[in-house]
Protein backbone atom coordinates (compact mmCIF):
# COMPACT_ATOMS: atom_id res chain seq x y z
CA UNK A 1 0.00 0.00 0.00
CA UNK A 2 2.93 2.06 1.15
CA UNK A 3 4.46 1.35 -2.24
CA UNK A 4 1.42 2.33 -3.95
CA UNK A 5 1.06 5.60 -2.25
CA UNK A 6 4.99 6.49 -3.23
CA UNK A 7 4.15 5.55 -6.98
CA UNK A 8 1.18 7.93 -7.19
CA UNK A 9 2.98 10.95 -5.51
CA UNK A 10 5.97 10.50 -8.03
CA UNK A 11 3.28 10.54 -10.81
CA UNK A 12 1.43 13.41 -9.34
CA UNK A 13 4.85 15.29 -9.26
CA UNK A 14 5.98 14.28 -12.44
CA UNK A 15 2.28 15.07 -13.81
CA UNK A 16 2.98 18.61 -12.21
CA UNK A 17 5.89 19.12 -13.21
CA UNK A 18 5.19 18.36 -17.56
CA UNK A 19 2.85 20.86 -17.04
CA UNK A 20 4.85 23.75 -15.59
CA UNK A 21 7.22 22.98 -18.28
CA UNK A 22 4.28 23.38 -21.19
CA UNK A 23 3.40 26.43 -19.14
CA UNK A 24 6.51 28.24 -19.24
CA UNK A 25 7.21 27.22 -22.80
CA UNK A 26 3.79 28.51 -24.50
CA UNK A 27 4.79 31.68 -22.06
CA UNK A 28 7.84 31.98 -23.66
CA UNK A 29 6.71 31.24 -27.81
CA UNK A 30 3.58 33.92 -27.09
CA UNK A 31 6.71 36.24 -25.69
CA UNK A 32 8.73 35.54 -28.96
CA UNK A 33 5.68 36.06 -31.48
CA UNK A 34 4.96 39.16 -29.63
CA UNK A 35 8.74 40.63 -29.59
CA UNK A 36 9.12 39.67 -33.45
CA UNK A 37 5.53 40.68 -34.09
CA UNK A 38 6.67 44.31 -35.01
CA UNK A 39 9.53 43.53 -36.73
CA UNK A 40 7.74 41.24 -39.36
CA UNK A 41 4.73 44.26 -40.08
CA UNK A 42 7.63 46.29 -41.20
CA UNK A 43 9.40 43.94 -42.93
CA UNK A 44 5.63 43.39 -44.58
CA UNK A 45 5.40 46.86 -45.14
CA UNK A 46 8.70 47.74 -46.80
CA UNK A 47 7.01 44.97 -49.58
CA UNK A 48 3.82 46.57 -49.98
CA UNK A 49 1.92 49.09 -52.21
CA UNK A 50 1.54 52.02 -50.73
CA UNK A 51 -2.03 52.13 -50.71
CA UNK A 52 -2.36 48.43 -49.11
CA UNK A 53 -0.61 49.86 -45.66
CA UNK A 54 -3.15 50.47 -43.85
CA UNK A 55 -6.28 48.35 -45.42
CA UNK A 56 -8.37 46.53 -43.00
CA UNK A 57 -8.41 43.68 -41.89
CA UNK A 58 -4.59 43.68 -42.01
CA UNK A 59 -2.50 42.02 -45.00
CA UNK A 60 0.90 40.58 -43.09
CA UNK A 61 1.78 39.09 -46.36
CA UNK A 62 1.94 41.53 -49.14
CA UNK A 63 -0.77 41.49 -52.30
CA UNK A 64 -1.93 43.92 -54.98
CA UNK A 65 -5.30 43.90 -56.45
CA UNK A 66 -5.43 42.26 -59.74
CA UNK A 67 -7.69 44.45 -62.21
CA UNK A 68 -9.48 43.40 -65.73
CA UNK A 69 -9.32 45.93 -68.53
CA UNK A 70 -13.12 45.75 -70.00
CA UNK A 71 -14.20 48.21 -72.76
CA UNK A 72 -10.51 50.50 -72.24
CA UNK A 73 -11.66 50.77 -68.52
CA UNK A 74 -9.98 48.96 -65.79
CA UNK A 75 -11.51 47.00 -62.74
CA UNK A 76 -11.12 45.47 -60.04
CA UNK A 77 -11.26 41.53 -59.66
CA UNK A 78 -13.42 40.23 -57.12
CA UNK A 79 -14.52 36.84 -56.02
CA UNK A 80 -17.97 35.85 -55.00
CA UNK A 81 -20.72 32.66 -54.80
CA UNK A 82 -22.49 32.36 -57.60
CA UNK A 83 -25.54 29.76 -57.93
CA UNK A 84 -22.80 27.60 -55.16
CA UNK A 85 -19.94 28.48 -57.73
CA UNK A 86 -17.64 30.67 -56.87
CA UNK A 87 -17.09 32.66 -59.59
CA UNK A 88 -14.31 35.93 -60.52
CA UNK A 89 -16.36 39.17 -61.29
CA UNK A 90 -15.45 42.45 -62.14
CA UNK A 91 -17.64 44.80 -60.11
CA UNK A 92 -19.81 47.17 -62.20
CA UNK A 93 -21.64 49.51 -60.16
CA UNK A 94 -22.47 48.93 -56.73
CA UNK A 95 -26.23 49.75 -54.52
CA UNK A 96 -26.50 49.95 -50.67
CA UNK A 97 -27.04 45.98 -50.30
CA UNK A 98 -25.84 44.56 -53.59
CA UNK A 99 -24.03 44.99 -56.74
CA UNK A 100 -24.00 44.65 -60.77
CA UNK A 101 -21.11 42.45 -61.77
CA UNK A 102 -20.14 40.58 -64.52
CA UNK A 103 -18.54 36.92 -64.34
CA UNK A 104 -14.81 36.82 -66.23
CA UNK A 105 -13.79 33.74 -66.85
CA UNK A 106 -10.96 32.03 -69.00
CA UNK A 107 -9.60 35.02 -69.66
CA UNK A 108 -12.98 36.76 -70.68
CA UNK A 109 -15.41 39.09 -69.43
CA UNK A 110 -18.99 37.28 -69.89
CA UNK A 111 -20.64 40.43 -70.59
CA UNK A 112 -24.39 39.22 -68.73
CA UNK A 113 -24.95 41.28 -65.28
CA UNK A 114 -25.64 39.46 -62.62
CA UNK A 115 -26.64 41.23 -59.09
CA UNK A 116 -25.19 39.73 -56.05
CA UNK A 117 -25.02 40.69 -52.59
CA UNK A 118 -22.49 43.86 -51.85
CA UNK A 119 -21.45 42.34 -48.68
CA UNK A 120 -20.01 39.26 -50.32
CA UNK A 121 -17.41 40.75 -52.93
CA UNK A 122 -13.90 39.27 -51.87
CA UNK A 123 -11.46 41.20 -53.38
CA UNK A 124 -9.23 38.89 -55.70
CA UNK A 125 -5.37 39.35 -54.87
CA UNK A 126 -2.22 37.73 -55.35
CA UNK A 127 0.85 37.93 -53.00
CA UNK A 128 3.30 40.46 -54.66
CA UNK A 129 6.78 41.38 -53.31
CA UNK A 130 7.38 44.91 -54.38
CA UNK A 131 11.35 44.64 -54.14
CA UNK A 132 11.76 47.60 -55.82
CA UNK A 133 10.97 49.72 -52.89
CA UNK A 134 14.24 49.25 -51.52
CA UNK A 135 15.71 50.64 -54.69
CA UNK A 136 13.60 54.18 -54.29
CA UNK A 137 13.96 54.05 -50.81
CA UNK A 138 18.32 54.33 -51.13
CA UNK A 139 17.30 56.36 -54.10
CA UNK A 140 15.10 59.18 -52.99
CA UNK A 141 17.47 60.51 -50.62
CA UNK A 142 21.52 60.27 -50.27
CA UNK A 143 21.41 57.12 -48.69
CA UNK A 144 24.78 55.78 -49.44
CA UNK A 145 25.88 59.26 -47.75
CA UNK A 146 24.44 58.31 -44.70
CA UNK A 147 24.80 54.99 -44.60
CA UNK A 148 29.05 55.40 -44.82
CA UNK A 149 28.82 58.21 -42.48
CA UNK A 150 27.09 55.69 -40.18
CA UNK A 151 29.41 52.78 -41.03
CA UNK A 152 32.48 55.39 -39.99
CA UNK A 153 30.86 57.01 -37.00
CA UNK A 154 29.62 53.36 -35.90
CA UNK A 155 33.39 51.56 -36.25
CA UNK A 156 35.15 54.64 -34.66
CA UNK A 157 33.11 54.93 -31.68
CA UNK A 158 32.73 50.98 -31.36
CA UNK A 159 36.80 50.46 -32.05
CA UNK A 160 37.25 53.78 -29.50
CA UNK A 161 35.61 52.99 -27.35
CA UNK A 162 36.66 49.34 -26.16
CA UNK A 163 40.14 50.28 -26.65
CA UNK A 164 39.75 53.38 -23.75
CA UNK A 165 37.76 51.39 -21.91
CA UNK A 166 39.97 48.29 -21.76
CA UNK A 167 42.65 50.19 -20.91
CA UNK A 168 41.21 52.15 -18.02
CA UNK A 169 39.42 49.14 -16.74
CA UNK A 170 43.07 47.07 -16.93
CA UNK A 171 44.34 50.43 -14.64
CA UNK A 172 41.55 49.86 -11.92
CA UNK A 173 41.50 46.03 -12.07
CA UNK A 174 45.14 45.21 -12.18
CA UNK A 175 47.52 47.92 -11.56
CA UNK A 176 48.41 49.72 -7.76
CA UNK A 177 48.02 53.18 -7.11
CA UNK A 178 47.69 55.88 -5.04
CA UNK A 179 43.26 56.91 -4.63
CA UNK A 180 42.67 53.97 -7.26
CA UNK A 181 39.51 53.12 -5.51
CA UNK A 182 38.17 56.53 -5.03
CA UNK A 183 39.16 57.83 -8.54
CA UNK A 184 37.46 54.81 -10.25
CA UNK A 185 34.34 55.37 -7.60
CA UNK A 186 34.11 59.39 -8.86
CA UNK A 187 34.48 57.92 -12.54
CA UNK A 188 31.48 55.43 -11.89
CA UNK A 189 29.79 58.83 -10.34
CA UNK A 190 29.70 59.80 -13.78
CA UNK A 191 27.00 57.74 -15.17
CA UNK A 192 24.41 59.65 -12.88
CA UNK A 193 24.55 62.40 -14.61
CA UNK A 194 21.73 62.68 -17.27
CA UNK A 195 23.85 62.60 -21.16
CA UNK A 196 20.94 65.56 -21.34
CA UNK A 197 23.12 67.85 -19.23
CA UNK A 198 26.11 67.28 -20.54
CA UNK A 199 24.95 67.80 -24.38
CA UNK A 200 24.87 71.88 -24.26
CA UNK A 201 28.48 72.09 -22.71
CA UNK A 202 29.65 69.58 -25.33
CA UNK A 203 28.41 71.33 -28.22
CA UNK A 204 29.23 74.68 -26.92
CA UNK A 205 33.07 73.39 -26.46
CA UNK A 206 33.24 72.05 -29.88
CA UNK A 207 31.57 74.68 -31.28
CA UNK A 208 34.44 76.65 -30.07
CA UNK A 209 36.97 74.39 -31.78
CA UNK A 210 35.16 74.71 -35.15
CA UNK A 211 34.26 70.78 -35.16
CA UNK A 212 30.78 71.26 -35.70
CA UNK A 213 29.49 69.13 -39.29
CA UNK A 214 32.81 67.50 -39.06
CA UNK A 215 33.20 63.28 -38.23
CA UNK A 216 35.22 64.92 -34.80
CA UNK A 217 31.92 65.56 -33.43
CA UNK A 218 30.15 62.76 -34.54
CA UNK A 219 32.97 60.70 -33.16
CA UNK A 220 34.96 61.79 -30.78
CA UNK A 221 32.05 62.03 -27.69
CA UNK A 222 30.94 58.90 -27.84
CA UNK A 223 35.13 57.31 -27.86
CA UNK A 224 34.73 57.25 -23.93
CA UNK A 225 32.48 55.56 -21.38
CA UNK A 226 32.06 54.98 -17.43
CA UNK A 227 29.86 51.82 -18.56
CA UNK A 228 32.32 50.31 -19.89
CA UNK A 229 35.13 50.95 -18.19
CA UNK A 230 32.75 49.59 -15.16
CA UNK A 231 31.99 46.53 -17.13
CA UNK A 232 35.58 45.21 -18.55
CA UNK A 233 37.07 46.15 -14.80
CA UNK A 234 34.39 44.02 -13.28
CA UNK A 235 35.01 41.08 -16.06
CA UNK A 236 39.61 41.41 -15.67
CA UNK A 237 39.02 41.39 -12.14
CA UNK A 238 37.33 37.59 -12.31
CA UNK A 239 40.79 36.89 -14.03
CA UNK A 240 43.39 34.71 -11.68
CA UNK A 241 46.55 36.55 -11.20
CA UNK A 242 49.10 33.54 -11.86
CA UNK A 243 48.77 33.91 -15.56
CA UNK A 244 49.57 37.71 -14.94
CA UNK A 245 52.09 36.80 -12.45
CA UNK A 246 54.03 33.91 -14.92
CA UNK A 247 54.56 36.42 -17.62
CA UNK A 248 55.86 39.13 -15.49
CA UNK A 249 58.28 36.60 -13.98
CA UNK A 250 59.05 35.66 -17.91
CA UNK A 251 59.62 39.22 -18.84
CA UNK A 252 56.57 40.84 -20.01
CA UNK A 253 55.72 44.31 -19.84
CA UNK A 254 52.36 45.52 -18.03
CA UNK A 255 51.11 46.05 -22.05
CA UNK A 256 51.97 42.81 -23.24
CA UNK A 257 50.06 41.45 -20.26
CA UNK A 258 46.90 43.42 -21.11
CA UNK A 259 47.16 42.97 -24.87
CA UNK A 260 48.30 38.91 -24.96
CA UNK A 261 46.41 37.84 -21.69
CA UNK A 262 44.06 39.85 -20.21
CA UNK A 263 42.23 40.73 -24.19
CA UNK A 264 42.27 37.63 -25.24
CA UNK A 265 40.35 36.10 -21.63
CA UNK A 266 38.02 38.62 -21.88
CA UNK A 267 36.38 37.68 -25.34
CA UNK A 268 32.53 37.41 -24.09
CA UNK A 269 33.05 40.94 -22.43
CA UNK A 270 34.69 42.74 -25.09
CA UNK A 271 31.79 41.09 -28.17
CA UNK A 272 29.25 42.23 -25.45
CA UNK A 273 30.33 45.62 -25.02
CA UNK A 274 31.27 45.90 -28.61
CA UNK A 275 27.08 44.77 -29.46
CA UNK A 276 25.72 47.22 -27.46
CA UNK A 277 28.28 50.22 -28.61
CA UNK A 278 27.90 49.57 -31.99
CA UNK A 279 24.04 49.14 -31.31
CA UNK A 280 24.29 52.49 -29.49
CA UNK A 281 26.22 54.74 -31.94
CA UNK A 282 24.30 53.02 -35.15
CA UNK A 283 20.86 54.26 -33.49
CA UNK A 284 21.67 57.22 -31.84
CA UNK A 285 19.58 59.80 -33.65
CA UNK A 286 19.50 63.05 -30.83
CA UNK A 287 23.54 63.60 -31.29
CA UNK A 288 24.22 63.75 -35.08
CA UNK A 289 20.55 65.72 -35.51
CA UNK A 290 22.69 68.45 -33.07
CA UNK A 291 25.94 68.80 -34.57
CA UNK A 292 25.12 68.21 -38.53
CA UNK A 293 23.80 71.03 -40.51
CA UNK A 294 24.63 69.70 -44.25
CA UNK A 295 22.76 66.68 -45.82
CA UNK A 296 26.66 64.85 -46.39
CA UNK A 297 27.37 64.51 -42.99
CA UNK A 298 24.15 63.51 -41.55
CA UNK A 299 23.68 59.34 -40.44
CA UNK A 300 21.54 56.99 -40.99
CA UNK A 301 18.60 57.59 -37.90
CA UNK A 302 18.68 61.45 -39.07
CA UNK A 303 18.09 60.75 -42.74
CA UNK A 304 15.36 58.68 -42.09
CA UNK A 305 13.66 61.50 -41.19
CA UNK A 306 13.58 62.65 -44.74
CA UNK A 307 10.74 60.35 -45.72
CA UNK A 308 8.73 61.44 -43.59
CA UNK A 309 7.08 65.13 -44.42
CA UNK A 310 4.95 67.34 -42.95
CA UNK A 311 1.54 66.12 -43.72
CA UNK A 312 2.49 62.69 -45.37
CA UNK A 313 4.82 59.91 -44.62
CA UNK A 314 5.43 57.68 -47.50
CA UNK A 315 5.38 54.09 -45.01
CA UNK A 316 6.68 51.62 -47.85
CA UNK A 317 10.05 52.96 -48.65
CA UNK A 318 10.10 54.59 -44.58
CA UNK A 319 9.96 50.53 -43.81
CA UNK A 320 11.98 49.71 -46.33
CA UNK A 321 14.96 52.30 -45.77
CA UNK A 322 14.33 51.02 -41.59
CA UNK A 323 15.07 47.42 -42.82
CA UNK A 324 18.59 48.83 -44.90
CA UNK A 325 19.55 50.08 -41.37
CA UNK A 326 18.66 47.53 -39.25
CA UNK A 327 21.29 44.84 -41.62
CA UNK A 328 24.28 45.48 -40.18
CA UNK A 329 23.09 45.55 -36.30
CA UNK A 330 21.91 41.91 -37.32
CA UNK A 331 25.07 40.65 -38.58
CA UNK A 332 26.87 42.43 -35.47
CA UNK A 333 24.65 40.75 -32.84
CA UNK A 334 24.65 37.14 -34.72
CA UNK A 335 28.80 37.44 -35.02
CA UNK A 336 28.80 38.16 -31.58
CA UNK A 337 26.01 36.18 -30.00
CA UNK A 338 27.87 33.15 -28.95
CA UNK A 339 30.57 34.93 -27.05
CA UNK A 340 27.34 36.52 -25.13
CA UNK A 341 26.55 32.76 -22.55
CA UNK A 342 30.56 32.06 -23.18
CA UNK A 343 32.79 31.59 -20.18
CA UNK A 344 36.18 31.78 -20.27
CA UNK A 345 38.09 28.11 -19.86
CA UNK A 346 41.67 28.80 -17.70
CA UNK A 347 43.13 25.63 -18.08
CA UNK A 348 42.28 24.02 -14.74
CA UNK A 349 43.51 26.94 -12.95
CA UNK A 350 41.09 28.82 -10.13
CA UNK A 351 40.95 32.64 -9.46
Amino acid sequence: MDYLDKSLSRKHKFNRFLQEKVLILLILVLGSVLMIAPFIWMLSTSLKEPGAVFTYPPEWIPASHITVTYQDTEYGLYKVMVNGKEEKVIKIKVFKNDADVMIYRDGKVIEEVIKVPANELKEFKKIKFLWRNYIEAWNAVPFGRFFLNSIIVGLCITFGQVFTSSLAAYAFARLNFKLRDQIFLGYLGTMMIPGTVTMIPVFILLKLMGWIDTYQALILPGMFSAYGTFMLRQFFLGIPKDLEESAFIDGASKFTIYLKIILPLSKPALATLTTFVFMGSWNDFMWPLIVTNSMEMKTLPVGLAAFQGLYTTNWTLLMAATVIVLIPVLMVYIFNQRYFVKGIVLSGLKG
